[in-house]
């Protein structure tokens, strides 16, 4: 077996003799912190919302599986275009912190927006849409100023502590939102009004305590739409943009998870919020040590092994066992699933792309995983519809073996023949 060059973590950052490598959280920097904190609290205002989405939709609005899954595409996938336009921005203006701000606060005032809309499927999907298209615009130009701020031997680290910190905010939102309905008197506005302060908060400290970054070299010419399509030339970032689709293909949403656990176990709908709740909390407690294994002992292996935890999720949605350890063991999965490949993804892709282009490279590989699950939220809506639940998870399960065995073959095995293109990539 390969491993190729994009799995291999960084070893020109070492340490002079006589002085120790920082370890665990210290060497990652304080901009990852920061970054955290914004991220932190945009997962608090967002999760407020859509920890509850699920059943209001399915079973306030009685909306069709098929619809659901749609919407719920819509919700990841449709706004997929704009990480790209996010990306190229951020490299054309090398300011990655204002593009990222100005998606920030797309999404703080979406949540303004879902105050006005009622109880309109249409509009609701719209607002939703213009919430995700802030977090399209952001989340590539943020995961550049990560890897703009972390050393090289330490950015699955880095990524770790970013997305524990994003999945604590994750964690509280549910809590938090629970906590509004109760002192309101179930009034989903005040969760709303709540939410917004909350993501507007997370805007002042990207404004005040984030710093730009850029690469040390001088600064080059704006990179051209040509130079960004020949990324596409390079067979690393083709070879991983093309395992990002697979592996993004083979992921039902987790709204769908939570579902099929409420159908299974009866799960009362004020106990709902919960399920979500308990993944955050297992990605919360595993993504900085997991992390930092993949900074170890390679991030491919951990990646792959996140997707088969995902597998297991599916098998025991269709399995006999019933009762609380099913629950637990669900969510266990599940949140191990996002702690070994959400930033580490990102970590693979940081050091084979070009520094001119990182930005756009990472909303590349980001648009195509996100097309992927879109195809994927409606294909399996569809197939809840047409055939029931079970039927759809276990076809879920299908697709998990192919996606990873075709990353592994991808990512880990160096090709027999190669052109002229991909030896001077």
């Amino acid at each position: 077996m390969y491993l190729s060059s994009i799995d291999r973590p960084g070893t020109d950052a070492a340490s002079p003799a006589g002085r120790s490598r920082l370890r665990g959280i210290k060497a990652v920097g304080g901009n990852v912190f920061a970054l955290g904190t914004v991220s932190l609290l945009t997962d608090v205002s967002a999760e407020m919302v859509t920890a509850i989405l699920p059943v209001y939709l399915v079973f306030g609005l009685s909306m069709s599986p098929l619809a659901y899954g749609t919407l719920d595409g819509v919700h990841t996938g449709a706004t997929a275009l704009l990480r790209l336009v996010g990306g190229y921005v951020a490299d054309r203006v090398r300011r990655p912190k204002a593009v990222a701000g100005v998606g920030y606060a797309m999404s703080a005032l979406a949540k303004l927006g879902l105050l006005a809309v009622g109880r309109s499927a249409g509009a609701i999907g719209f607002v939703i849409a213009a919430d995700r298209a802030g977090k399209g615009l952001r989340t590539a130009p943020r995961d550049a100023l990560i890897t703009l701020s972390a050393p090289p031997h330490a950015l699955a680290r880095a990524f770790g502590v970013h997305r524990a910190m994003d999945s604590f905010g994750a964690f509280l939102g549910p809590l938090v939102a629970l906590a509004v309905l109760a002192a309101s008197g179930q009034a989903f506005d005040a969760v709303l009004v709540t939410s917004f302060c909350v993501a507007a908060l997370g805007v002042l400290v990207l404004v005040l305590f984030v710093r730009d970054r850029h690469d040390e070299r001088p600064p080059a010419a704006a990179p051209s739409p040509r130079e960004a399509v020949a990324l596409l030339r390079s067979a690393p970032v083709r070879r991983l943009l093309v395992a990002a689709c697979l592996l993004g293909f083979a992921v039902i949403g987790d709204g769908f998870v939570y579902l099929l656990l409420q159908r299974r176990e009866e799960v009362s709908l004020s106990s709902f919020p919960l399920l979500a709740v308990g993944t955050s909390l297992v990605y919360l407690l595993l993504a900085v040590p997991i992390g930092a294994l993949a900074d170890r002992i390679g991030r491919v292996p951990v990646v792959l092994g996140g997707y088969t935890a995902l597998l297991g999720v599916y098998l025991l949605l269709t399995a006999s066992l019933r009762g609380w350890p099913l629950v637990a063991l669900v969510l266990v999965l599940h949140g191990l699933f996002y702690a070994a490949t959400d930033g580490v993804l990102m970590a693979l892709a940081g050091p084979v792309l070009p520094e001119h282009l990182r930005t756009t490279g990472l909303a590349l590989i980001q648009t195509g995983q996100a097309l992927a699950y879109l195809a994927s939220s409606v294909l399996f809506g569809l197939a809840w519809q047409l055939w029931g639940p079970d039927t759809a998870v276990r076809c879920a399960a299908a697709m998990v073996v192919p996606a990873v065995a075709a990353t592994a073959l991808l990512l880990l095995v160096r090709p027999t023949t190669r052109s002229h293109t991909e030896e001077t990539a």
